[in-house]
């Protein structure tokens, strides 16, 4: 006989299991199965993907690596690694791939934090910062964002000598606000030197380049510094989870200790290697996303919608009632991502999609919502 348990039968350490669980954007297949509708007319817009998937370079080198399914994959990812090392005008030992940049945030977590320790993580981050510090035992300060905006200074101030990691995210999730590089620099510098920090730069390709950081003039300031970057986002390679960290080989050293061997996939190393050859594809998805941006944009305020100007592939816009409007849209097959996990009840935020895909969410909110939103 099956015997139900519940978190007080586990014998799971107590500050794992207070834990909240990842809340993901829900699957076309799981939304089509509990509304009943046809999966191919379903528009998921709620987990930042590529809209117009992987690179068609990738997706050969996929099919290749299809063959190789019986041999463990390359355990120092050589050809990956060293032209991300390229890439990036760092020397080699300053780069190592990951399983998404996920994976790099709980190693950086495990490495640096524990019981007696604290993160310091603005207001408004992405969920893993939290929950792979607590994972560790470690307490988390967290710091009010100034408007959508990090609030730097308080960032610089929350920092205690107990302080392990700094999270910081560039452009940010779920706002999609970004730092200015020369704000960035100064900030850098003014963080003690025994806490690393963590710049996440998931979405940074879709920053104009004059307004990237210059990674060269990062470590240049400071040591003691994680620059993560992910596959899965302007390349398309979610579902092959790759991802990689830039840091000085003292950090990059730590971190793979703390790797499971095999970490990327032979499909996830061939697939981003063939990527990043591929010029004309992410250029060509930059392109599209700046121009959807600035119409979702201008249709949010045309319709009365109050949003958050966006540097990266999503927009969070006024609903008034999130989980509820998400619902809705979800019946007519419109998949959004609802934030009231981050404390913004009456937001969603929307991926960009492609230019029909856009067409159909606006039309289904303006028929939700045909007056419009406003925070109040």
């Amino acid at each position: 006989m099956m015997v139900a348990m519940n978190d007080k039968d586990t014998t799971a350490l107590a500050h794992v299991a207070a834990i909240p669980p990842y809340p993901p954007g829900r699957p076309i297949s799981a939304v089509a199965r509990e509304f009943g509708l046809d999966p191919a007319r379903i528009v998921k817009l709620a987990s930042n993907e590529n809209p117009m998937g992987c690179s068609p370079k990738a997706l050969e080198a996929i099919h290749a690596a299809a063959k190789l399914t019986h041999q463990y994959p390359d355990f120092d990812c050589y050809e990956l690694r060293e032209l991300l090392v390229a890439e990036n005008g760092v020397e080699t030992g300053w780069v190592l791939p990951g399983a998404g940049s996920s994976d790099l945030i709980l190693q950086a977590a495990r490495g640096w934090l524990g019981a007696g320790r604290n993160a310091v993580i603005p207001q408004y981050s992405f969920a893993s910062y939290e929950s792979g510090a607590a994972a560790q035992g470690a307490s988390v300060i967290n710091v009010p964002a100034r408007g959508w905006d990090h609030d730097l200074d308080a960032l610089v101030k929350a920092v205690t000598p107990e302080t392990g990691v700094l999270f910081l995210a560039t452009p940010n999730n779920p706002i999609g606000t970004a730092v200015a590089p020369a704000a960035l620099e100064a900030f850098l510098a003014a963080i003690p030197a025994h806490v690393l920090v963590v710049l996440d730069e998931a979405y940074r390709e879709f920053l104009p380049a004059a307004e990237r950081p210059d990674l060269q003039r990062l470590i240049a300031i400071r040591r003691n510094l994680l620059v993560l970057r992910t596959f899965s986002k302007i390349h398309g390679l979610a579902a092959l989870r790759v991802g990689y960290g830039i840091a000085h080989p003292s950090i990059i050293s730590i971190l793979k200790r703390l790797q499971l061997p095999f970490a990327v996939s032979t499909a996830g190393q061939m697939a981003a290697v063939a990527s990043l050859r591929d010029r004309r594809f992410t250029q060509s998805c930059e392109e599209l996303n700046t121009a959807e941006n600035a119409r979702l944009s201008r249709a949010f305020a045309e319709g009365g919608f109050d949003h958050v100007p966006s540097r990266a592939n999503f927009i969070l816009f006024h609903v008034g009632d999130g989980p509820g409007t998400a619902q809705a849209l979800m019946r007519r097959g419109v998949i959004t991502r609802p934030v009231a996990n981050y404390g913004l009840k009456t937001w969603l935020r929307v991926s960009i999609g492609l230019v029909e895909e856009n067409d159909i969410f606006l039309g289904h909110l303006r028929e939700l919502l045909p007056e419009g939103s406003r925070a109040g």
